[in-house]
């Protein structure tokens, strides 16, 4: 049994029952993906002597595209691989996870921390097969720090920060320093002004969304509602050496 699994054929993806995978892409990609994965698992691939110039090659051949010096750390997981659009000297580091049914562009020098998730793909709340597709951008120089999270469609700009633990669900403007769940911009990097920017937020055109599921072709309406507070019941007091 241990044997038949090194063969990528007997073994099945989780990519592979979504809607919205390219199976003639993934099928492509797949024995690739599954040399990627179970080379992390061993010895030799936690050798970054061995394992980051191996992932450097299997990126050339799984992504949409890949600029030159990509490092990429052990126990990375993509959704298909083939919706990645890499720049040049991006690094990925340890256990980050990847989600680009939907399309994941990171650009130069991007950097992206251990445990960050990166989403392009959403649910509808009401229908979880209502699934939309967005391509979620992350810009030149960006870092995204450990622990975040990028839902999908968001926007990092250009030489922005996403802080620690952070949820961002919208866009970062260049330079911003976006902290908290919701993340929100708060800081501004002290940067000579004047500067071009290859993704910026503010101006940036946006791709249409996409749906996955033919059984649900539209939009996907609000389907929630601001819940009510309710107040809490007062306090009562007991008084210190007193029996309740």
């Amino acid at each position: 049994m241990a044997a038949l699994n090194l063969d990528s054929r007997n073994v099945t993806f989780e990519a592979e029952y979504y809607m919205a995978t390219d199976d003639a892409k993934f099928q492509r990609v797949k024995p690739l993906l599954w040399l990627w994965k179970s080379v992390d698992l061993t010895p030799l691939g936690q050798n970054p002597l061995f394992g980051i110039p191996l992932r450097r090659v299997l990126a050339g051949h799984i992504f949409k595209s890949v600029g030159r010096n990509f490092k990429c750390w052990q126990n990375v997981e993509f959704s298909v691989g083939y919706n990645m659009e890499v720049g040049d000297d991006v690094v990925i580091h340890r256990n980050v996870l990847l989600d680009d049914i939907g399309g994941i562009e990171l650009h130069d020098n991007a950097s992206v921390s251990d445990y960050v998730n990166i989403y392009s793909h959403t649910h509808s709340v009401l229908d979880g097969p209502d699934v939309t597709l967005r391509k979620t951008v992350i810009g030149r120089g960006a870092r995204l720090t450990y622990h975040s999270t990028i839902l999908a469609g968001s926007v990092v700009s250009d030489d922005a920060l996403l802080a620690t633990h952070a949820l961002l669900r919208g866009d970062i403007e260049p330079h911003g320093i976006a902290m908290g769940l919701p993340a929100k911009t708060t800081r501004l990097k002290l940067r000579q002004p004047g500067q071009t920017y290859r993704v910026d937020a503010r101006i940036l055109p946006r791709e249409p969304a996409r749906k996955a599921n033919p059984q649900f072709p539209d939009p996907t309406p609000n389907q929630t509602r601001k819940a009510e507070v309710q107040a809490e019941p007062p306090r009562r007091e007991v008084a210190v050496g007193q029996p309740d």
